[in-house]
């Protein structure tokens, strides 16, 4: 196709550090995604959510636009999206994976 490049072409164009700060760059726009972005970018709409999780539409555009919920709604909202929901703790020496809530998911994987 004209005007179209394969990917490892422009890499090669870039040089090795351009490449590299274009990868931290992506890195850092996934971990900052919202759960928006991470239904459309599983090629769900809220209506399809909302059937998966047996709610309206609705509560699915309130979920999405809330900015604290509890562990269990992201758990079933992530799980209905194809995922699985883990908790990494940061801390400046060191990185811990939370698993008190992982009852959690077998519970719902029940459901």
């Amino acid at each position: 196709m004209a005007g179209r490049h394969h990917i490892d072409e422009l890499r090669k164009k870039m040089g090795p550090e351009r490449v590299a700060k274009a990868k931290a760059r992506a890195r850092e726009m996934h971990a900052e995604m919202l759960l928006t972005e991470l239904r459309q970018i599983q090629g769900i709409t809220q209506v399809e959510l909302a059937h998966k999780l047996g709610i309206k539409q609705p509560a699915i555009s309130q979920l999405e636009q809330q900015t604290d919920m509890q562990i269990s709604t992201l758990q079933r909202l992530v799980k209905a999206l194809g995922g699985v929901l883990e908790i990494t703790i940061r801390f400046p020496n060191d990185n811990y994976r939370l698993g008190q809530f992982d009852a959690l998911t077998s519970q719902h994987s029940k459901r």
